[in-house]
């Protein structure tokens, strides 16, 4: 596939800002490391603050999880209502043996199911997430508490 002039362009910029912004990074951590010269001094009061930072994101971590849960089975429970109220409403406006109701039933059982497992998956990619991120946590707390 040829790139166009814009994606050409983009990406050229995008290389001389990562370019940038590693070169920046380095020569603060050199710049850094010459005014501390003895680091052991700061080892304690480091590890603390990392330790307590990571409680307080773990934390964070696990309100966010539990308000996209929340939401998610919100959004679900709406789904489910509205296909109800559909198949209801067909079902009212239509004879009982009218093909059109039983379709509108079987719609409807179709998105109510669809819906729980789509709900489903999603918690569970939330719960994979927020696994992830803790481990991360806990990883980094380890490093800089040894």
């Amino acid at each position: 596939m040829k790139l166009n002039y814009l994606t050409k362009t983009l990406s050229m910029m995008g290389r001389w800002i990562v370019t940038t912004l590693f070169c920046v990074s380095a020569i603060a951590f050199v710049w850094q490391g010459a005014f501390f010269s003895n680091t052991s001094a700061l080892a304690s009061p480091a590890a603390t603050l990392i330790a307590d930072a990571g409680s307080k994101a773990e934390g964070k971590v696990n309100e966010f999880a539990g308000d996209n849960k929340s939401f998610v089975r919100d959004v679900k429970d709406k789904v489910q209502d509205a296909a109800k109220s559909n198949a209801a409403k067909v079902d009212q406006a239509t004879d009982d043996d009218n093909p059109i109701a039983g379709k509108a039933k079987r719609d409807a059982a179709r998105i109510q199911k669809r819906a729980e497992e789509d709900a489903t998956r999603t918690q569970e990619a939330i719960d994979n997430n927020k696994n992830v991120v803790e481990r991360a946590v806990e990883g980094i707390k380890d490093a800089f508490g040894n």
